[in-house]
């Protein structure tokens, strides 16, 4: 281990020390949660640390028995076997440090906003949409987190055109970040007589939600409208000016909601998304601006490439950023998709130690 990185591991080690501290002054006051936060924050990360310094002592200790010349059968037995055990821990544990040092996403720990549209491929499309955006409220509800339906707008044949909902939880961005992408679904349509299989797209967007404090939006710089809801999801509230347009004029982004009979609540839903989409673009904005390659980009959500092929007459599902198919298409759509999940964030995390490491 190099001797960077022991002082680097020294330091979060006397902080976590000084944070205990300042927790128990009794003059801790507003800064009680603060220091309490990093605390909790860098108590699994000491634990680890720990760990490896409990390793690497009793591996030295196993070293010093074994080039002790007086050193008997049974104890040379019983430390090789020590020895062997501890030198396939120490690099686990070193490799926990490292990714617990590495730069954080500072939208990892938000809640999100999540987007499934219609893409290539007309009715089937929207179909598979639907089909989508329902996996992942399966899998928001498998993680206890909370899926509130923002906005949908249905083909009246089941399909989505669009949907929309807001994912609220610790750290669902950091989980769901990487489903942002074109989703392509090869299968035979019900309406198909010649029993050809159709290739049709849904592009998703996951964009972590952002709060007041992350984006300050200016009233002059909003346009908003109100007007009749009409539509699937507006026939109930279609007797008043309750659906609600905002257009935030120095971007152009444009944000409607008309699923609630309240203005209000259509306004506040609005504006939920705009800034989680202006968060997003700034977001972006700085990570084209750090990006030296296109490579170093991976996982940033650029919805232009195919992530994800979901293959039905085969069973199968595909994820071609990191050449993982499953032939478990039946539990994947009803939301089970951590194996997706935990392969992508290993391949994230073992590319930027690459970068660390160059």
């Amino acid at each position: 281990m190099s001797s960077s990185l022991d002082l680097k591991l020294d330091s979060l080690l006397r902080r976590h020390d000084e944070l205990r501290d300042l927790m128990s002054r009794p003059d801790a006051g507003a800064d009680f949660s603060k220091y309490s936060r990093e605390f909790s924050d860098l108590t699994p990360v000491v634990e680890t640390i720990l760990a490896l310094r409990t390793a690497q002592s009793e591996l030295k200790d196993s070293e010093i028995l074994l080039k002790d010349p007086d050193c008997d059968s049974d104890m040379r037995k019983m430390a090789e076997e020590e020895k062997r055990s501890l030198e396939k821990l120490i690099p686990d544990f070193l490799k926990k440090v490292q990714i617990a040092l590495l730069p954080k996403d500072s939208a990892d720990e938000k809640s999100a906003i999540l987007e499934v549209r219609a893409g290539t491929g007309g009715d089937e499309a929207a179909l598979f949409a639907a089909e989508l955006f329902r996996m992942y409220q399966r899998y928001a509800e498998s993680k206890g987190w909370k899926f509130e339906v923002l906005s949908i707008a249905d083909t009246g044949l089941g399909g989505y055109k669009e949907a929309s909902a807001s994912i609220n939880g610790r750290g669902v961005f950091a989980r769901m970040k990487f489903e942002s992408g074109v989703h392509r679904v090869q299968r035979v349509p019900a309406t198909e007589t010649q029993g050809r299989v159709h290739t049709s797209a849904a592009t998703v967007a996951v964009l972590p939600e952002a709060e007041e404090v992350d984006i300050q939006i200016q009233e002059k710089d909003l346009r908003i409208d109100v007007f009749r809801s009409s539509g699937p999801g507006g026939q109930s509230v279609n007797t008043t000016d309750s659906a609600v347009r905002i257009v935030h004029i120095p971007t152009g982004v444009t944000v409607q909601q008309q699923d609630e009979k309240s203005q209000h609540k259509n306004k506040e839903k609005a504006m939920k998304v705009l800034r989680a989409r202006l968060y997003e673009m700034e977001r972006e904005k700085l990570a084209n601006e750090r990006a030296a390659s296109r490579k170093e980009q991976v996982g940033s959500g650029d919805r232009s490439e195919r992530i994800r092929t979901y293959n039905f007459p085969q069973g199968r599902v595909t994820d071609h950023r990191i050449n993982l198919t499953l032939y478990q298409i039946d539990e994947v759509m009803v939301g089970k998709i951590d194996e997706f999940v935990e392969a992508l964030i290993a391949e994230d995390q073992a590319s930027k130690l690459a970068e660390l490491a160059n």
